[in-house]
């Protein structure tokens, strides 16, 4: 029997017995994570819905309808905690539009009553960071960071906060990546620390102010997330985001149950949850603590936000409203493709992909007549699909949202393949760095050491494909943000050579390629890159 069963039982006997026991306290914690900037519906492709699919209710979340579910559940259950677990930045035109402008707004609408700093949020640095915080009525949160020398976010910017409800205190820590200077844009005033310290201190902080219900809002992934409960006593329940992952009951295309438990070292059993991304789903945790701050019971289930779910009419005419100035950019009709382009995170983080191909085939039709013969992408650099039919720059804008220029540069062989080792090293956290390539194709092996996964590398010299030259310098062409040494790529940064960073826009270059086709795209992959067997 689990410890969580256990003390279930017990307060059961104890409730049947002579001597009355002290009322359970119960808790329910909707939230969210990772909505990068779906302010309107999305259809099944993690893109904005067409107005066919409108009609066709085909559409899930978007701002108004998570709003109005948030609202929903608030009146009807017993002392409701509205979270977000971090990346709210990034993702649509939106964001590009108005930076965190937007999200403040709905944030406030729908009453978040905390919110994890997500690594999307420093995508434009701290200072896009600092006026969005300024913005929200509610605590943002970030444990595992020294902010000392960003004086405006140390001020505002907390490790943790208290809030009440039904007269207990409830204490929520917050954590970002540890490895935000490789996936986002902090700069170097920041230093982020490593998560299980800094969340033992703050548990301890707080236990001594006798708090004994604790929170940990977590932008981490899910299975750093799960170390850390394995890891750190004290903690009640995390709610985390980053990995995107959806956790259900019912769902059978989700990573694990709903919550899932994980016990710590005292013995306990720690609830992790987490709802997908993109403001599909609304998580709902149902939590029973008894009188010494113990779960006794811990249950729920995402909610699917599709069209039975109505939305907020303010919300929805507010992001009517500021979607108007972004209307021409959007419906520039710029190609066609004869199927749906795959780049959703489940495929382009771990193998090639067919928007990976697309959108490497690109860069390196671009640049050709520079010499350039190598293109490599980041496979999280790739945020949508897209579907059958007319392809519109807001489809392009959403698959590609960051604004990155074209980077050329010079490369070694064995430098290009330690790149390719870096690509490969974090698959199973599904990290953005795995390599989308065009002109060399490479085996890898996910049963080896990391360091040690790439088996061959062939590099395309005219018609046919040779064996990667350790020595010999290629021309390569990348994203800025990967040259600078985003994701991981320190090897860009550090050894490649005559770099120039400012090229045409990778999302105008995408389509402008999607545009020369000869007649409608066609989608594909072939074979670039295989596992060894």
């Amino acid at each position: 029997m689990t410890k969580l069963a256990r003390i279930a039982a017990a307060l059961a006997l104890s409730s049947a017995g002579a001597a009355p026991a002290l009322a359970d306290f119960k808790l329910t914690i909707l939230h969210t994570n990772d909505i990068h900037s779906r302010a309107e519906p999305i259809n099944k492709y993690d893109s904005t819905c067409s107005a066919k699919e409108i009609e066709e209710k085909a559409c899930f979340g978007g701002y108004a309808r998570v709003v109005a579910a948030i609202a929903a559940k608030r009146a009807t259950v017993e002392n409701p905690l509205v979270l977000d677990a971090g990346d709210q930045f990034q993702g649509s035109l939106f964001y590009n539009q108005y930076k965190g402008a937007a999200a403040a707004e709905f944030m406030k609408a729908a009453g978040y009553e905390a919110m994890a700093v997500g690594n999307h949020e420093f995508d434009d640095g701290p200072k896009v960071l600092e006026p969005f915080v300024a913005m929200l009525p509610f605590p943002v949160l970030m444990a595992n960071a020294d902010t000392t020398r960003e004086p405006e976010l140390h001020k505002s910017v907390l490790p943790s906060t208290v809030v009440e409800k039904g007269g207990e205190r409830i204490g929520i820590i917050g954590l970002t990546p540890q490895d935000n200077p490789e996936i986002a844009s902090p700069g170097p005033t920041i230093d982020f620390l490593d998560p299980i310290p800094a969340v033992k201190a703050e548990v301890e902080r707080l236990t001594k102010d006798e708090v004994t219900k604790i929170v940990l809002l977590s932008h981490s992934g899910y299975e750093i997330d799960k170390r850390i409960a394995a890891a750190v006593d004290g903690i009640d329940v995390i709610v985390g985001g980053h990995t995107h992952t959806l956790l259900s009951n019912t769902d059978k295309a989700a990573s694990g149950a709903y919550p899932t438990l994980v016990r710590s070292p005292d013995g306990t059993e720690v609830p992790i949850v987490q709802a997908y991304a993109y403001s599909k789903y609304l998580g709902q945790l149902d939590l029973v603590f008894d009188n010494k701050g113990r779960v006794t019971s811990a249950k729920g289930e995402p909610i699917l936000l599709d069209s039975n779910v109505p939305e907020d009419a303010a919300m929805k005419a507010r992001v009517a409203e500021l979607g108007k100035p972004l209307e021409e950019i959007r419906a520039k009709v710029v190609a066609s493709t004869t199927a749906p382009i795959d780049g959703s995170r489940e495929t382009c983080r771990v193998r090639e992909c067919e928007m990976g191909d697309l959108v490497a085939d690109a860069m390196l039709d671009r640049v050709k007549d520079q010499g350039v013969t190598i293109a490599y992408a980041n496979g999280g650099g790739l945020r949508a699909s897209i579907d059958a039919g007319e392809v519109t720059m807001g489809e392009v804008l959403t698959v590609l949202p960051f604004q990155n220029t074209l980077a050329t540069f010079e490369l070694k062989g064995a430098d290009l393949k330690a790149a390719l080792e870096n690509g490969v090293g974090s698959v199973e956290e599904l990290a953005g760095r795995f390599p989308q390539v065009a002109g060399l194709k490479f085996t890898w092996d996910p049963r080896k050491p990391k360091g040690e996964r790439i088996v061959s590398v062939e590099v395309k010299e005219g018609s046919a494909f040779v064996p990667l030259d350790p020595e010999k310098v290629y021309l390569v062409v990348s994203n800025n943000y990967m040259r600078g040494g985003g994701d991981g790529y320190k090897v860009f940064a550090e050894k490649g050579m005559k770099a120039y960073d400012y090229g045409p826009s990778l999302e105008e270059t995408v389509a402008d390629y999607l545009g020369k086709a000869n007649g409608a795209y066609k989608p594909f992959t072939e074979d670039r890159i295989t596992q060894a067997q």
